[in-house]
């Protein structure tokens, strides 16, 4: 085992204990607050709809897909550490305020100031780790949208388990207002706060710019710890409430789903880019590029799989298009950063692509046309002297070339062709002739004769 896996597995480690001990404790004091019935009854209505809600945002994951750990850690990092550090520190500043302006005011400073500064810091902590200790899959924007609604949905969570469990233990009609405000209409906001601050990390590692690397993470989070205390304000102003979350809150999300798109526009020209020269290398076909930085053609060739030849070739299908993905990025963080053993990881990646190819049925190697059939298609060389041809039959039929005869018609002359047989007819034995009054008189020049029809 390599050190950095080495490392890895440790911080792993260490994260997940410090994550159990952050959630064991989150959950008792929800539970010692509301009473064990209300918080499981709470804990159930917050954590049924979460794997639907995580599909939902799995689906912006379609070019590269994230390591399902990592996905897990962030998912845990916001249920756990997140919200433990956000129910000390709101706490905290619950007790300055009250110090300050009296108990009732704090109840009303505290979400608007305490609660968005310090949840978003608490939430973009994660972000920031896997910034700087996983920078082989924080990526782009993209992969920092992915993160913070991984995040995101983790901490609304266990928030939900708080409220919930609250509004059953209070009873009436109270919790299913308050479900249908938190698990109905906004389960998407603490995933959009926070997919500011992924997209401020997205920015700052997509670009080479130093200014912009330090600045874009700093106004993604003061982004995010805006439309938080936002969102905190409206719901303390009746039905103000719901004009904010239809004029301002539905139009974020949506540009933030129109952000996530053109960030896998980038991707695909991306990948494309760096593909090239593994199609020059035999490895893969333009073909397979055309498939791979397609989301329509990748969808298309994994449904052919599943229903041609199961699930088990769908698999595989995915694989492929996951592990060409991989070697494409690999490509492009060598060529934006040292990456430690970059020649052995893609020598390693090429193998697995061949293999993936193999299993798929595909050849191993794709052959690039021989060079005489280039250049004769390109017209770089002239053809072969000899070519094939077919023999001519024994008889052929034809048809008699004819003679023509040029015929004097005034001052103009008429050629029309000869025939090889022309129909006649004899002459009549006595031609009709004008009777000459005096038989002593000469013959006039011109004797009245019949014109000759024309032979037909």
């Amino acid at each position: 085992m390599s050190s950095k896996n080495v490392r890895t597995g440790c911080v792993l480690s260490l994260l997940v204990v410090i994550g159990l001990c952050a959630a064991s404790l989150a959950l008792l004091s929800v539970g010692l607050e509301s009473g064990w019935p209300g918080f499981l009854a709470g804990f159930l209505m917050a954590a049924v709809p979460l794997p639907f809600y995580l599909a939902i945002a799995k689906l912006v994951d379609r070019f590269e897909p994230e390591p399902p750990w990592l996905l897990a850690t962030a998912v845990f990092w916001g249920a756990s550490t997140a919200i433990l550090l956000a129910m000390i520190f709101n706490g905290i500043g619950e007790g300055i305020f009250a110090a300050l302006l009296g108990q009732q005011q704090a109840a009303v400073m505290t979400p608007l100031f305490a609660a968005p500064f310090v949840e978003e810091i608490a939430k973009g902590f994660a972000l920031l780790m896997l910034f700087l200790w996983k920078r082989d899959e924080f990526d782009n924007v993209t992969d920092g949208i992915i993160y913070a609604a991984m995040v995101g949905l983790g901490f609304a969570m266990m928030e939900n388990v708080q409220y919930y469990a609250k509004a059953v233990t209070s009873g009436g009609g109270q919790a299913m207002g308050v479900f249908f405000v938190r698990g109905v209409m906004g389960p998407f906001c603490h995933p959009l706060f926070t997919s500011m601050t992924g997209i401020g990390f997205g920015i700052a590692q997509e670009t080479n710019k130093k200014f912009v690397k330090f600045i874009a993470p700093v106004l993604g989070l003061a982004g995010a710890m805006f439309l938080h205390g936002l969102w905190n304000l409206s719901t303390n102003l009746g039905l103000a409430f719901f004009a904010t979350y239809l004029f301002f809150m539905v139009p974020m999300f949506f540009g933030v789903i129109i952000v996530a798109i053109f960030s896998l526009r980038r991707e695909s020209i991306m990948i494309r880019q760096h593909l090239e020269s593994v199609v020059a290398d035999h490895v893969l076909s333009h073909d397979d590029v055309l498939v791979v930085t397609s989301v329509r053609r990748r969808i298309a060739a994994s449904s052919q799989a599943l229903f041609s030849r199961g699930i088990g070739a769908c698999i595989d299908r995915r694989r492929f298009h996951a592990l060409a993905s991989e070697l494409a990025f690999h490509s492009w963080r060598c060529s934006r950063f040292p990456v430690d053993d970059a020649e052995v990881i893609r020598a390693e990646l090429i193998e697995r692509v061949r293999a993936a190819r193999a299993k798929l049925g595909l050849p191993m190697e794709i052959q690039p046309p021989a060079p005489q059939l280039v250049a004769r298609l390109t017209l770089e060389i002239p053809l072969p002297d000899t070519i094939r041809t077919r023999p001519l039959p024994d008889t052929i039929r034809t048809t008699p070339i004819r003679d023509t005869v040029n015929t004097r018609i005034g001052d103009t002359v008429r050629t029309r062709p000869l025939r090889d047989t022309i129909r006649t007819r004899p002459l009549p034995e006595t031609a009709y002739t004008s009777p000459i009054a005096d038989p002593d008189r000469t013959i006039p020049d011109t004797v009245r004769v019949p014109r000759m029809p024309d032979a037909d």
